[in-house]
Order: structure tokens, then sequence, then C-alpha cells
């Protein structure tokens, strides 16, 4: 690996943190479609990667909400659990023989539609409080007063979705809990944020333990995953308590539109490189050069200098000296 790409890795996790904080999201939506465009394609690694940064991303911005006061105790507590079995459910999904291998495609592709989702849903929004001219006075609140009770029925209905996006695509899942908080829970903009990164916290912990054993077994022992995430969570740490301390001082409104195009950019940048890969998926190919169904990016990979005493397996295992 070169030090630019070292570098840009840095700068991926700065800008990932900054959005997962002021968001309540765990900063995946802007770390795949990133990883991608530097690396190469490889899905299954950059969510398995995504899935160790989420937790620390969320971790400082959870302590400024908590400073804040903005987060709902009694609401948390009954959607973790429920999202903890949506989470694992939705890596069983991820790592079905469908999508295994070149298979991946399909699952680029199927993340690069949701983005298009959160894109045109989130203009949506936006477009309607404008419209209908009423900022609500519960988007101004930063803290919850006295929490109410809310039924299984409810929680589920937060969790379960929340829970399954997060392990399909290797998410944090806020990008749907935030949403779905407000749509039916009735739950402030600011404390919905601050709920999300604290249930990201579990379902991220969870669902990155199942996804990188599936990728580690899958790939032949390999440690990418980790590496890269390395790399990602340090300036991802610095970025997200800065992000979170924004989300109690800043309108959102200006974030939500900027991040919009961004979105839109990574949804359809995503998903076209996917259709061109997909008519090749699952199709007879030459003797594999990697030990299981995911391998290192192109750009890490093609680094690694076999030797007539090397295997395939060492050649995964053993990233390429940095070049200085």
């Amino acid at each position: 690996m070169e030090s630019i790409e070292i570098v840009l890795l840095a700068l991926i996790g700065l800008f990932a943190g900054m959005v997962g904080g002021m968001l309540g999201v765990g900063g995946s939506i802007v770390m795949i479609p990133a990883m991608t465009e530097v690396l190469g394609p490889n899905q299954h690694l950059y969510q398995a990667a995504a899935m160790i940064v989420n937790f620390f991303v969320v971790v400082p911005a959870v302590y400024q909400h908590r400073r804040a006061k903005a987060i709902d105790g009694a609401t948390v507590i009954r959607i973790v659990p429920l999202s903890l079995v949506a989470v694992l459910a939705g890596v069983g999904i991820s790592e079905l023989p469908f999508f295994a291998g070149d298979g991946e495609a399909y699952l680029r592709g199927l993340f690069g539609l949701f983005l298009l989702f959160v894109a045109v849903t989130d203009l949506y929004r936006l477009a309607r409080k404008r419209r209908d001219g009423s900022a609500a006075s519960a988007e101004g609140v930063t803290s919850i007063g006295v929490p109410r009770p809310i039924s299984w029925c409810s929680a589920a209905l937060v969790a379960i979705p929340t829970g399954l996006v997060a392990g399909v695509l290797g998410v944090g899942g806020g990008i749907m809990a935030v949403p779905l908080q407000r749509r039916f829970l009735n739950i402030p903009i600011r404390t919905a944020i601050a709920n999300s990164a604290t249930i990201i916290i579990a379902t991220s912990l969870v669902g990155a333990t199942a996804k990188n054993y599936a990728y580690v077994v899958d790939s032949g022992l390999s440690i990418w995953s980790f590496i890269l995430a390395a790399l990602l969570i340090p300036t991802a740490m610095i970025g997200s308590s800065f992000g979170s301390r924004l989300t109690h001082r800043v309108p959102l409104d200006f974030v939500k539109v900027a991040f919009f195009f961004l979105l839109l950019v990574a949804a359809i940048r995503l998903t076209y490189g996917a259709s061109r890969d997909v008519p090749q998926a699952h199709t007879p190919s030459l003797p594999a050069t990697s030990t299981g169904a995911h391998s290192a990016p192109p750009l890490l990979s093609r680094r690694m200098t076999p030797t007539t005493s090397t295997t395939p397996a060492q050649l995964i295992c053993t990233p390429a000296p940095i070049r200085v």
C-alpha cells in the first residue's frame, strides 16, 4: 500500500466520522463508496472494515450526546435487543452463496441502490418540510425531558429494519433508525440522532464480530479488514467528536442538502460500476489466485509480489511493505 493511499484512507475516516457524528450514523455510507473509489471494488472487505470503524465512530458521538442530555434511555433499551437479532440475520444474508466471489457485484449494486433511496428520501423530507412551512418545535429540542415508554411492537418497527440493513450492507443502521424513530415513535430529530448513535454501539460490535469472522474464514485468514480499520479509526474518532458537537449547535438542513449530493454521486457510481461487473458474475474463470470467496482489493493485492515459497494464504494475510 502506497503512502498516498494511507493518507486518503485517513481523510476518508475523518470525513466519515464527522458525518457519522453529526447525523447519528456509523459512517459506512461514506467509507464504503470512498474505499471503492480509492482501492477498487471489494464490497465484503470494505463492509467488514467499516463495521469495525462504526463502533469507534459512535463512541465519541455518544459521549457528546450524553453531555447534551439528548439520549432517551428507555427507548434505546427496547430497540437494542431486537436490533442485535436483526443484524445477525442481516450478516447471514450478506454471506449467502449468491453474494460470494464475483457475486459481490450484486451486493455492491444493492448498496448503491440503497444510497440512492436514502438520498431521494432525504430530499423529499426536506422539500416537504419547507413546503409545509412548519419546522416543528421538536426539531430544536436538545434534551428529552421525561422518558416515554414504548411498546415492543413499536420498538420492532424501528429495530428490525435497522438491524437488517446494518447487517446486509455493513452500515451502522442510523440511516434507518433516525427516520423510523421520527415516523413511528414521534421522537425529536436530535434525540433520534443521539438514540441512533447509542444503538449503533451495540449493533456495530455484534455485526462487526460476525462479519469479520465470516470474512476471515472465507478469505483464507486474511487480516485486511483489520488493517483498513486501523487506518480509518484514528481520524474517524476525531471527526466523530467534532461532528457530534455540531449536531447540537448548527442547523441540520444545509448539512442534509450537501449530504444528498454526496449520496447521489456515490449511488450512481456504485450502481453503474456494479452493473458493469454483474454480467461476469458467477462465470467460469481461470484458477483462483486467492483462497476464498473474498480477497484483497486490486490496488492492495497487486502489490503483493509472490515468490516460489509463498502460499496464496500468505499473500492474503501479509500486506506488502508501504512505499515511502
